[in-house]
């Protein structure tokens, strides 16, 4: 199957962080074709694999790596700079635009979550939910098992401890760690 170019109105609202349905039946075969597309990515050998992510995500550097166990919602809303690499498992929720610079690294385990939902429960139990965009900025590292929410952006040379749960902005050139994390010290200047 190629890859699909959605237009519809769900899918105009859901990148436009809008309330959508995501059970509208384009956005269900969306989801579909990025499922089939993450089995190929499942059994195709190491040196071909790279193909599919191009097919997958939205736009590519012409370098990137991507461990097995990769998860994502659409694969389209996705986008990634040169020298991208992302260890085992990572999770990357693109109901909202992602994009990571270049030479960027993630550990296994991490997962970027776009997805949202109203907090008024009425509201968030009829079926319709949100998105917000997440930007990694370039030479930005994040440790195993990181996990960054929705609207969140990270700067560039920012470095993110294992573990920690980033749910607000980070600037350029820090390191921070912990749950919310927090900003424990700049990177220290290279010569």
């Amino acid at each position: 199957m190629s890859r699909p170019l959605p237009t519809g109105p769900e899918y105009q609202r859901m990148v436009a962080g809008e309330l959508y349905r995501p059970s509208d039946p384009e956005l269900v075969a969306l989801r579909t074709w990025a499922r089939e597309q993450l089995l190929r990515f499942s059994t195709t050998p190491p040196g071909e694999r790279v193909a599919v992510l191009r097919e997958l995500f939205g736009s590519t550097g012409r370098s990137l790596e991507v461990e097995y166990g990769l998860h994502v919602d659409y694969g389209l809303n996705i986008h990634v700079g040169e020298h991208f690499y992302a260890n085992a498992n990572c999770v990357l929720l693109d109901v909202a635009e992602i994009r990571i610079g270049d030479g960027t690294m993630f550990g296994p385990g991490v997962q970027l979550l776009t997805a949202t939902h109203p907090v008024d429960p009425v509201e968030r139990t009829s079926g319709r939910e949100l998105g917000q965009p997440i930007t990694i900025g370039s030479r930005v590292w994040l440790g195993g098992g990181v996990i960054v929410g929705p609207g969140v952006t990270i700067g560039d040379d920012t470095v993110v401890g294992s573990g920690a749960v980033v749910t607000r902005d980070l600037p350029a050139g820090v390191v921070a760690v912990g749950n919310p994390a927090r900003v424990l010290r700049q990177v220290a200047p290279t010569a």
